[in-house]
């Protein structure tokens, strides 16, 4: 698709090729908008960017996290209307025509393209943020790969799907009651909250785990990039959290 900001959307998807996104794959990405210096177009462009590195076969998925307005206190999840609160990037395409959104009221996940549909269909039907059902824990079984265009490994929400297949003593807080509206499906479920409570979230660290063979760095415009292949990251982050329940977090900041 030819749009008004075709050479920078060109230019990121050579860009992002060139790192290793596979045409016709599985993409989920995290971003920093303003990493990437200056885009004409801003976020309309950055997808438009993915997009065609993907082709007409590919699915890129975002988050649409929504932890900052839903929770204790606040438990309405509307799947049409939450904004997620994750970046620029990311809420331009939980609004764009054509985008799917998973039922997660805290985790949710948006999606488009061949494998959107199956990907999102079941995730409010999850008792935890990152269970069986999310789009995270399905990307390892499609051969999916993580993207981060200029916010570093950190922010790695699959990590905490990793983290839910171990459950170290710091995960879990009180399960909180969540009033649901998924377009004219009202349901009332139970799931547990993330805690993490005096500890600090280290998942650049997954990076040594995967440096020799599932993970590539590079420039995305202005932005420095990693690209990892999910199912070596959950696999061998997995095992590196049954040896040591704290891998991956931290008490220092």
């Amino acid at each position: 698709m030819t749009t008004a900001h075709g050479p920078t959307s060109e230019r990121i998807a050579a860009q992002v090729s060139a790192l290793g996104v596979r045409e016709s794959g599985v993409l989920l990405v995290h971003s920093s908008l303003s990493s990437m210096g200056h885009v004409e177009g801003g976020p309309e462009t950055v997808i438009d960017g993915l997009l065609q590195a993907l082709g007409s076969q590919g699915t890129l998925l975002l988050p649409a996290l929504s932890y900052a307005t839903v929770g204790a206190e606040q438990t309405h999840f509307n799947r049409e209307t939450t904004p997620s609160c994750v970046g620029a990037i990311t809420e331009y395409f939980r609004t764009r025509s054509g985008t799917k959104r998973s039922g997660s009221p805290t985790h949710s996940v948006c999606a488009t393209g061949l494998l959107a549909d199956q990907i999102v269909a079941d995730h409010h039907l999850d008792t935890t943020p990152v269970g069986a059902r999310s789009p995270l824990r399905k990307l390892p079984e499609l051969g999916g790969q993580l993207l981060f265009l200029g916010c570093g490994l950190r922010p790695n929400t699959s990590m905490h799907g990793v983290e839910e297949l171990v459950q170290p003593p710091y995960l879990f807080g009180n399960p909180v009651i969540y009033q649901l509206e998924l377009g004219t499906q009202k349901r009332q479920i139970t799931c547990r909250r993330h805690g993490f409570a005096g500890w600090n979230q280290r998942y650049e660290r997954v990076a040594e785990l995967l440096r020799e063979d599932g993970l590539q760095q590079g420039p995305v415009l202005a932005a420095e990039a990693h690209l990892l292949e999910t199912r070596l990251m959950w696999e061998r982050g997995e095992a590196a959290l049954r040896a040591d329940p704290f891998a991956f977090v931290s008490q220092d900041g």
